[in-house]
């Protein structure tokens, strides 16, 4: 087995210390820890200039997108880190996939408007990264053996030579502005209750969709957001016009040594300034029977999905109803796990898993049918995911909610919520709203000029 070669930086906690010099490159993608000192938040991931670009064409099928990903890491070429390093990526795939590409692996409708320009899936392989390890406080540039020795010695150069950032600019030239209105959002809630009595659904996620215009560097929204809202899957991904600027606190699905975990959030309640009210806030979320059986709810559906891929038996739940805080909003989040099958692999285990549970409902298929239906627009990147998928196998990935698409001329974020029989609208539209708040005030205060 060829080994990677690695390089050691001198350690910088901010990903933006590094990524700056390469973010305007083609390709050009950070998977962001956000949180260091969270146990999740442990590693960055970087990288530019792909050696390929795979997207799905119109009419391509998942499974068949899914056998040239294999393809393209074969090509790559297996490879190990030294044993003395411990790196979460030895070269591989990085990129997304949107909510909509679900429909490339069951069969779905389509029926809502797609208005956002974005494919439904892209991954660029990369032969390097540079990481940074928060745990060891390190920071290592890790080189595919495919790279030659020139480009290793000009990423070398790149990141240990003194860097100025540029300056560029973002604006908004309006206020966030929700497609639906209230009442429409009541009548979607209760379109949803009647399908629940019906007995064709006992759980749907439902959002809701903002947008604001802007124009400038996507990048400075992000760094922006990041400093009023750090979770531990963010994400900064550039497209041909713009960028996916991600705030997720969710992780999707972790694979490494052959463990899978998923940590989905379902319950939610919002911050507090008065500390006592908080605490307060934070105690009624822990003790909600309704918000406890929404969790188990998609914790059983997680459960099933992971068995797909997994041994028989193998699948456990080691954490039940934990409470997480984030700036805007405490969640109650649990994880599953479970050991891979043999003969299976990361995309087998996405194939069975995606989109994730927590954000669709269950049954997850009724739930995307009646999501389809309900929702004026298709999703795009909301409740996708950002991953990367190394050459070993190993890979980790978020679900892409507190996210924004900030392309052509538009700024555009998504809130949502896991709508039961006895949801209170209104309750679920100011959660919708407590969701992505934080996010849409911290770049209207930053960046419009607005009264």
């Amino acid at each position: 087995m060829l080994l990677c070669t690695v390089h050691t930086l001198p350690y910088q906690p901010d990903p933006a210390t590094w990524f700056e010099r390469i973010r305007q490159a083609p390709g050009a993608v950070l998977l962001d820890s956000g949180r260091p000192i969270a146990e999740r938040g442990r590693y960055d991931v970087l990288s530019a200039w792909p050696m390929e670009l795979l997207e799905p064409d119109a009419t391509e099928s998942g499974s068949a997108f899914f056998a040239r990903l294999r393809r393209a890491l074969r090509s790559l070429g297996e490879a190990e880190v030294p044993a003395d390093v411990e790196l979460p990526f030895a070269g591989g795939l990085l990129g997304f996939f949107s909510y909509d590409f679900g429909a490339r692996l069951e069969r779905l409708p389509t029926s809502t408007e797609q208005d956002l320009q974005l494919p439904v899936a892209r991954f660029g392989l990369y032969a390097w990264a540079l990481i940074n390890d928060h745990h060891r406080q390190m920071t290592h540039l890790v080189f595919h053996p495919t790279l030659g020795d020139t480009d290793r010695m000009r990423l070398i150069e790149l990141f240990e030579s003194a860097w100025q950032p540029a300056n560029t600019s973002f604006r908004l030239s309006s206020r966030f502005t929700a497609d639906l209105q209230p009442a429409e959002y009541q009548r979607a809630i209760e379109r949803i209750q009647r399908y629940i009595q019906a007995g064709d659904c006992y759980q749907i996620n439902f959002a809701q969709r903002f947008r604001a215009h802007c124009s400038g560097d996507a990048w400075q929204a992000y760094c922006a957001l990041r400093a009023a809202c750090p979770t531990p899957y963010s994400g900064f991904m550039s497209l041909d016009s713009g960028a996916i600027v991600s705030l997720s606190p969710e992780r999707f699905l972790r694979l490494a040594d052959g463990t899978v975990e998923t940590r989905p959030i379902k319950g939610t309640r919002p911050r507090q300034r008065d500390p006592q009210a908080d605490q307060a806030e934070a105690q009624a979320l822990l003790t909600s029977e309704k918000d406890r059986a929404e969790n188990l709810m998609i914790v059983d559906l997680l459960r099933n999905d992971l068995g797909r891929s997994c041994k028989i038996g193998s699948v456990r739940v080691p954490e039940l109803f934990s409470l997480e805080s984030y700036p805007n909003v405490h969640h109650l989040v649990s994880s599953i796990t479970g050991t891979l099958a043999a003969g299976k692999d990361a995309l087998d285990l996405l194939a069975g898993s995606f989109p994730g549970g927590s954000i669709t409902g269950a049954p997850k298929i009724r739930a995307m049918q009646i999501i389809d239906e309900l929702e004026l627009t298709r999703r795009s990147i909301y409740c996708g995911s950002l991953l990367y998928l190394d050459v070993r196998g190993e890979m980790d990935s978020s679900i892409a909610i507190r996210t924004l698409l900030i392309s052509d001329g538009q700024a555009t974020c998504w809130g949502g919520g896991g709508i039961v029989a006895d949801s209170d609208w209104q309750a679920e539209y100011q959660e919708s709203m407590d969701k992505v708040d934080i996010l849409m005030k911290a770049l209207e205060s930053a960046f419009s000029e607005l009264p």
